[in-house]
């Protein structure tokens, strides 16, 4: 799958890495919004051996139509900001380029407009586009169905000058239905991320724990994205609609 990504700060040029040495992608371009690096390639940047050309364009450059146009991609990976999706959502939907966002604060404008592009081409918006912390959340969500009066707490440590709280807890506590003032922070040392919910039993208790070790494992969300969207009909798509299908476990009998 040809891919383009939108977005070469310190977490566009981690995926960009996992995208290189993965066999399921080919790296077709960056766009990004300074001129600094343009025309280089990204494995030159990496310096690594690769046949992938993955140049790195401005925005100024190429308008996204024409982008698509001289470099067609299957799919645009986004890790841009909140105003990314002007450049290329109209172009993409026309072209019915693939889209996988990974923004973490749309507006609810924005969101409505990812949903309208939905309807020609396929999309999928994940604000948190790890394969483990979408796990983490839909296995909660499934134990607070089995159990929806136990003590539910949600605990985040992240590194010491981190001021607000974590986006992504803020995620775990709308989802599972919790005020974000319940939500715990820790900041200390160098920590990337770490996530906790803790589910309190009147005589057992359950965590489910997540902790980040580097960026790229937003590359591995995103290959588990493009990987599972392919042959998708046009539509939204979260990575919990692209999840689900595995917990449908089969248990064998025993006799």
């Amino acid at each position: 799958m040809k891919v383009g990504i939108i977005g070469f700060g310190k977490t566009g040029k981690a995926v960009a890495s996992v995208l290189l040495e993965s066999q399921k992608t080919k790296l077709q371009w960056v766009v990004r919004r300074s001129h600094r690096l343009e025309h280089r390639s990204v494995p030159e940047f990496f310096g690594v051996e690769s046949q992938e050309p993955g140049l790195i364009y401005s925005k100024e450059e190429y308008s996204a139509a024409e982008l698509f146009r001289k470099f067609p991609v299957d799919a645009v990976i986004d890790f841009s900001s909140e105003e990314g999706i002007d450049y290329y959502g109209e172009a993409a939907a026309d072209c019915g380029v693939a889209i996988v966002s990974a923004i973490s604060n749309y507006p609810k404008t924005t969101l409505r407009r990812l949903h309208k592009l939905s309807k020609r081409t396929v999309v999928m918006h994940s604000p948190n586009i790890t394969v483990g912390i979408n796990f983490l959340l839909l296995a909660a969500k499934i134990l607070q169905t089995i159990a929806p009066h136990t003590d539910v707490e949600i605990v985040e440590e992240h590194f010491k000058k981190k001021k607000e709280v974590s986006g992504t807890a803020k995620i775990i506590a709308r989802t599972l239905g919790l005020e974000e003032t319940e939500i715990k922070s820790v900041r200390a040392g160098g920590i990337i991320g770490v996530h906790e919910i803790l589910f309190g039993f009147p005589y057992q208790t359950v965590r489910l724990k997540h902790e980040s070790i580097t960026r790229e494992a937003f590359g591995n969300g995103v290959l588990f994205a493009v990987e599972n969207l392919k042959g998708k009909p046009k539509g939204f798509y979260s990575m919990e609609d692209l999840l689900l299908p595995y917990f449908k476990l089969h248990s064998g009998a025993v006799c």
